[in-house]
C-alpha cells in the first residue's frame, strides 16, 4: 500500500491518505471539462474515511450531477487549486495533479466519452464508458 500526500500549489492545503484507489479514471463530461480548462479531470477515487486534510480546510463548490444530487469540488481558497472532486458519502475525488508524486496515478478507465473533444487523443488500452462505469 502506497501512502498518497498532496496539496494545493500554495502549500495551504494538504492531505494524506495511505488506502488503496478504489479505481483511476478520466472523467471527459462538459462539467470536468469546465473546471479543469482542459480535456478532462484525471481523478483517483479514495474510500472518504481514509482520506485525511491534514492542513487548511478546502473551500467547496457544488454543481448538478448527471447522477443526481451535487457534485462536490474542494479547493483552496487562497490559490484556487482544485485538490478534490466528486465527494459522496463513502468516496471522495482527488485530483492527480494535487498528487506530491503524480505519476501514481494510472487511470484503467474513461468516463463520460460521448462528451469527449475530437481533439482529445484517447489512450486506446483503457476502458470506455459513454458517461458513469455500469
Amino acid at each position: 500500500m502506497t501512502t498518497f500526500t498532496g496539496g494545493c500549489v500554495c502549500g495551504a492545503i494538504r492531505y494524506e491518505c495511505d488506502a488503496d484507489p478504489i479505481m483511476m479514471f478520466k472523467c471527459h463530461c462538459r462539467d470536468c471539462q469546465h473546471v479543469t480548462g482542459g480535456a478532462y479531470a484525471p481523478v483517483l477515487l479514495f474510500p472518504r474515511k481514509d482520506v485525511r486534510i491534514t492542513k487548511g480546510t478546502l473551500q467547496r463548490y457544488s454543481t448538478e450531477s448527471m447522477a443526481g444530487g451535487e457534485h462536490e469540488r474542494g479547493f483552496c481558497s487562497r490559490c484556487g487549486s482544485r485538490v478534490s472532486g466528486g465527494k459522496s458519502a463513502t468516496a471522495i475525488g482527488i485530483v492527480a495533479g494535487s498528487l506530491d508524486d503524480p505519476s501514481l496515478f494510472r487511470p484503467t478507465m474513461d468516463i463520460h466519452v460521448a462528451d469527449a473533444q475530437p481533439w482529445d487523443l484517447l489512450e486506446p488500452a483503457t476502458t470506455k464508458f459513454d458517461r458513469y462505469p455500469t
